[in-house]
């Protein structure tokens, strides 16, 4: 299971210090004045594809990231991915890697990225006291021998995300928030991971994977209701 390596062989350099402006941002830019302090963005933090130090820390701190990817049509998809803070790792400076977690099965962002591994990554800290956003993009790949799950309890494998930017956002129109809580769903070595009560709902029950622990009566029995958001019948969810 590992992402093709055709959309990236497409792209070759592209990203790796070249100028990331199509024809169409540049009319934007050209149209309200800003091409300038686009080409000093450019140059300033874009040139040089790098994870600096303090970057590494920014990502290395974060519970939770926005990822971005599209289908080989371009269809897009954009998820949110939460875990312990760390959970994120940065293996080198232009390598990332995160678990994949249980979720509800469509594996609509992992199967985006097996057919067209460009992916996009948004970091914000939304908690500091001043709030503060990195991008990455890069190009995801997925091996089902990749060493680094064994140390992701309960993931279902790795992504490894190879850097092509890497680069900070004006924070200004970030909220800042505060932590309440952290998921008790996210799994972790010392515990049982608890069952979500939309898996025991009387539409999904009967059509989950073999052996998953909400179909064998495992888990916490009070981790959750049918009508948790997300569950409800005929609702949506796409997470």
């Amino acid at each position: 299971m590992t992402a093709p390596a055709g959309p990236e062989a497409a792209t070759g350099a592209a990203g790796r210090g070249e100028s990331p402006y199509s024809a169409a941002t540049r009319e934007l830019q050209d149209r309200f004045d800003t091409r300038r302090l686009a080409d000093r963005l450019h140059e300033k933090f874009l040139a040089s594809v790098v994870i600096a130090p303090e970057d590494r820390a920014f990502i290395e701190r974060m519970d939770m990231f926005f990822l971005a990817t599209a289908d080989a049509l371009g269809r897009p998809q954009c998820s949110y991915k939460g875990g312990d803070p760390g959970f994120v790792r940065v293996l080198d400076d232009q390598t990332v890697a995160f678990p994949n977690y249980d979720g509800n099965g469509m594996y609509l962002s992992m199967g985006n990225l097996m057919e067209n591994p460009q992916v996009g990554m948004l970091f914000i800290d939304f908690v500091s006291e001043r709030p503060s956003r990195l991008r990455l993009s890069g190009i995801a790949s997925v091996d089902d021998a990749d060493p680094l799950v064994e140390h992701y309890p309960g993931a279902q494998f790795v992504v490894r995300v190879r850097a092509t930017q890497v680069f900070p956002n004006c924070p200004r129109y970030i909220h800042k928030m505060k932590l309440v809580e952290r998921s008790r769903f996210v799994p972790r070595a010392d515990r049982d991971t608890p069952v979500p009560g939309w898996k025991r709902s009387d539409w999904a029950c009967d059509v989950l994977p073999a052996g998953d622990p909400a179909g064998l009566g495992a888990g916490d029995p009070a981790s959750g209701s049918a009508n948790e958001p997300g569950a409800r019948r005929g609702q949506r969810r796409t997470g």
